[in-house]
């Protein structure tokens, strides 16, 4: 699908069929989103542009991952999304700005997208070029990353506050804590490919100069938002030494209980073998009184091994 939006007077306009486009003036954003082979070739064709191929979107180069061909800057940049699952997951997105406008490429839906097109129509005037509507894309999904982020911190001072009231140190806790480790890398790496991508920006001759000190505010949000997830990760792996350590108190206090059961019940049982010898003569062994003494004398060894311990504050 391809979805132009212009300028008509103070109104914004949503435009997306090709036989319109064509007669269009003053357009801001192109925004192509699972476009046909055909479509694509056709907006290449009337706006003289060449998209790159989807191998060349993904590299991780810099080369690959900002370009200035002519008057038009070319970027790629990696956007996150919440998919069916309920996951996070990043796709990317092409960007081309040429001569004021500016030109999208992208698969699937999303509500970053959605969410700028909304304010577009809320805000009309705040979008008079195709780099307001870069910024402002870039904006919304940064605001987004930092929801996410927070999210996470939310997380953690759940499970730490479960901790801290005896809650139970279980594996599924382990599980919860790697897969925030994961996502916290995960929007860690999205929020600096576009600080790489905005830095890039900043430094062009071709990105409009009046634009800059928003940019510049953008990549003091980025910088911000790049320390809280560094504080994550640090909170993430105390808490991970947090709950590992109190895992093995608690495999430790297990141990020790079996240890003080082993010995409280070891002269017991040493009595029991020495008068239950298959020797003809043991002292004792015909007497009235032998079977009751050898009880006493194997309990009264098990309650000394215990008073021991409780002596010596072991138990």
């Amino acid at each position: 699908m391809v979805r132009v939006y212009y300028k008509e007077g103070k109104d914004l306009r949503k435009e997306t069929s090709l036989e319109e486009i064509q007669e269009l003036d003053d357009i801001v954003w192109v925004d192509l989103q699972n476009a046909s082979d055909k479509d694509e070739d056709w907006i290449e064709d009337h706006f003289g542009l060449s998209f790159q191929t989807p191998q060349e979107v993904i590299e991780i180069e810099s080369s690959s991952r900002y370009i200035e061909r002519g008057k038009t800057i070319i970027a790629n940049s990696n956007f996150l999304r919440i998919n069916h699952q309920k996951q996070e997951e990043a796709y990317p997105v092409a960007f081309q700005l040429k001569e004021g406008v500016l030109f999208t490429r992208r698969t699937g839906d999303s509500r970053i997208f959605a969410d700028t097109v909304r304010k577009m129509k809320i805000s009309k005037e705040q979008f008079l070029s195709g780099a307001d509507v870069l910024l402002r894309l870039f904006e919304t999904q940064i605001d987004f990353e930092a929801d996410l982020v927070e999210n996470v911190a939310r997380q953690v001072t759940q499970i730490s506050r479960s901790l801290n009231t005896g809650g139970q140190t279980d594996r599924s806790n382990i599980l919860i804590i790697n897969e925030l480790q994961e996502n916290t890398m995960q929007l860690r790496e999205g929020i600096i490919d576009k600080q790489r991508v905005l830095s890039a920006f900043m430094r062009s001759g071709l990105f409009p100069e009046d634009k800059k000190d928003r940019l510049k505010i953008i990549l003091k949000d980025i910088s911000s938002l790049l320390e809280y997830t560094h504080f994550n990760f640090e909170r993430l792996e105390y808490l991970q030494n947090t709950l590992m350590n109190l895992i093995q108190l608690e495999q430790n206090q297990i141990i020790k209980i079996f240890t003080v059961f082993s010995l409280v019940f070891l002269p017991p049982t040493l009595i029991a073998s020495i008068f239950g010898m298959n020797f003809t003569i043991i002292p004792g062994l015909n007497s009235a009184m032998g079977f009751w003494i050898s009880l006493l004398l194997m309990m009264f060894s098990g309650i000394g091994i215990i008073a021991y311990f409780r002596n010596k504050g072991w138990i």
